[in-house]
C-alpha cells in the first residue's frame, strides 16, 4: 500500500476513531534515521518529539537494530514461565543504575502495565488500598491508570475507581493556591497532609507522581516538593512511586532518573518509552522487601513481559546511553535549547512560560491575559510542520509545546529547531 490517500482512507476505515493524529493533513511516515523522519513523498522532518519521548537514541539506530535482529534469529519469545538471559541481564542492569536498594524488576509491555503493577505491589506491601495521585498527572490507558490520571480529557468512560485521591499539582505557573515560589512555602505539597486526613482512612498505600508531568504539559515541581510530599506519604504508611515512563534514562539531563534531581529515593519506580528506543517494554522496579509482598499473594503472569527481543533492545539502548554519555548530552544540549527558548519567550508575548529539564522542555502558549491559547498551539504545530519540524503538545488546555528530541541530538540540530520555532512564532505574530 504505497498511495498516501489509500493509506489514510484505510486508516479511517479500519482503525478505531480514537486513533487520532496530529495536523490538519496527517503525516504518513515511512522511514527514519537519527533525528530525521521522511514521509511517503520523501519530505524530511526534524523530529523533536521522538515518538512521545520514546525514540531515545534516534530512529533505526544501527546498533539497536543489529543486536535486536541477532536476538530474533536466536530466540524470540518464551513467556515468564521460562528463564531467558536478556531479561535477567536487563534486570541486573536496572539494579545497577537505580538509586538506593531498588534492585528487583517485573517486566511488562507498557507504562500503563508498569504503573498497574506498581500500584498492586504497594497495596500488597502496605495492606492498604487508597492511592494519592496528582492533578494534571497521566498514568496510562487502563481503567485503573485512567482513574489515577488527573486530566479529564484522558479519563474516558467515566473512569473513577474509588480510593484514589488527587492532590494539587505543583504547577507554579498556574498555582492552584494563587501563590508565587519561593514565598509559597510549597503549600501544594503540604496540602497532601490535609488531603489524607480529610478524604482517606488516614492510612494510604502509595503516592504516585511523575517527576515532571508529561501529558500535563511538562509541569516541573520546585526543588523542595518531593522531599515534603514523600515524607508525608511515608508518615501515613504509604510508599512513593516515581513514574519515570517519560523522565527515565537520562531524559532530564545529567542523571539517569528524573527523581534524582530532587534528592529523593522512591520506593518503587516505573519505566517504559525510551527504555528500548521504541520496542514495547515496561518495567516496575522496587526493593527486595517490597517485592516479597507478592510471595504467596496469588498467581500472576506477563505473557510478553521480559520478552527476549524487547529486553535485548533495551540492553542495546542502555549500552549506547552509557557509552555515549547521553544523560550528559541531554544536559548540555538541553541547556542550549533552554537558553534559546527563553530568548524566544522574551521576543514573543504568546509564550507565557518555559519549563522543564534537559531534553524535556515545555513552552506554554497564552493570550493577552495569560489565558491558555490552544488555537495558537494548533497554528504553531501547523507552522512548524510546514517548515520541517515535528513537536508535541500537551497540557490540560492543549496549549503547551512539548519538545523532547532523541537524546543523540547535536548542536546543529538544536540550532535548526530553534530557528524554525522562531520563524513559526513570527508567522503567528504577523
Amino acid at each position: 500500500m504505497t498511495n498516501r490517500e489509500d493509506v489514510l482512507n484505510q486508516q479511517h476505515e479500519h482503525l478505531f476513531p480514537c486513533v487520532t493524529t496530529y495536523y490538519d493533513d496527517p503525516l504518513v511516515l515511512e522511514r527514519g534515521e537519527g533525528l530525521w523522519v521522511w514521509d511517503q513523498e520523501g519530505t524530511a522532518y526534524l523530529d523533536f518529539f521522538g515518538g512521545i519521548l520514546t525514540v531515545s537514541v534516534g530512529h533505526a539506530h544501527p546498533e539497536v537494530v543489529e543486536q535486536t535482529a541477532k536476538q530474533m534469529r536466536r530466540l524470540g519469545h518464551t513467556s515468564t514461565l521460562y528463564v531467558n538471559c536478556p531479561q535477567v541481564e536487563l534486570a541486573k542492569r536496572l539494579s545497577d543504575l537505580a538509586p538506593g536498594n531498588l534492585s528487583v524488576s517485573y517486566f511488562t509491555n507498557s507504562g500503563t502495565e508498569a504503573n498497574e503493577t506498581a500500584i498492586l505491589t504497594a497495596q500488597l506491601f502496605t495492606g492498604c488500598e487508597e492511592i494519592i495521585a496528582l492533578r494534571h498527572g497521566y498514568s496510562g490507558r487502563s481503567f485503573l491508570a485512567m482513574s489515577l490520571t488527573g486530566h479529564q480529557g484522558w479519563r474516558i468512560g467515566g473512569a473513577a475507581l474509588s480510593g484514589i485521591k488527587h492532590a494539587l499539582s505543583p504547577y507554579c505557573y498556574r498555582c492552584p493556591l494563587g501563590r508565587e515560589y519561593p514565598d509559597c512555602n510549597i503549600d501544594c505539597a503540604r496540602d497532601i497532609e490535609e488531603l489524607i486526613q480529610t478524604t482517606t482512612s488516614g492510612q494510604v498505600a502509595a503516592f504516585i507522581a511523575e517527576p515532571i508531568q508529561g501529558v500535563g504539559g511538562f509541569i516541573t515541581p520546585p526543588p523542595e516538593y518531593f522531599e515534603i510530599a514523600a515524607d508525608i506519604i511515608r508518615r501515613h504508611g504509604g510508599v512513593f512511586i516515581s513514574d519515570e515512563v517519560q523522565t527515565g534514562f537520562g531524559r532530564t539531563g545529567g542523571v539517569w532518573f528524573g527523581i534524582e534531581h530532587w534528592g529523593v529515593t522512591p520506593d518503587i519506580m516505573t519505566f517504559a518509552k525510551g527504555m528500548a528506543n521504541g520496542f514495547p517494554i515496561g518495567a516496575t522496579l522496587t526493593t527486595p522487601e517490597i517485592a516479597e509482598a507478592w510471595r504467596g499473594a496469588g498467581s500472576t503472569i506477563s505473557t510478553f513481559g521480559g520478552n527476549a527481543v524487547a529486553s535485548t533492545a533495551a540492553l542495546a539502548t542502555l549500552d549506547l546511553m552509557a557509552a555515549e554519555d547521553l544523560p550528559g548530552n541531554a544536559q548540555r544540549m538541553g541547556a542550549r535549547l533552554r537558553r534559546g527558548l527563553e530568548e524566544l519567550k522574551e521576543k514573543y508575548p504568546v509564550i507565557g512560560d518555559v519549563r522543564g529539564m534537559g531534553l524535556m522542555q515545555g513552552v506554554e502558549l497564552v493570550g493577552p491575559e495569560q489565558e491558555p491559547a490552544p488555537e495558537q498551539m494548533h497554528r504553531l504545530m501547523e507552522a512548524t510542520k510546514a517548515r520541517g519540524l515535528l513537536i508535541g503538545k500537551g497540557g490540560l488546555y492543549g496549549n503547551v509545546v512539548r519538545i523532547a528530541p532523541p537524546m543523540t541530538v547535536n548542536l546543529a540540530e538544536v540550532e535548526e529547531a530553534l530557528t524554525i520555532l522562531d520563524q513559526a512564532l513570527a508567522a503567528l505574530s504577523a
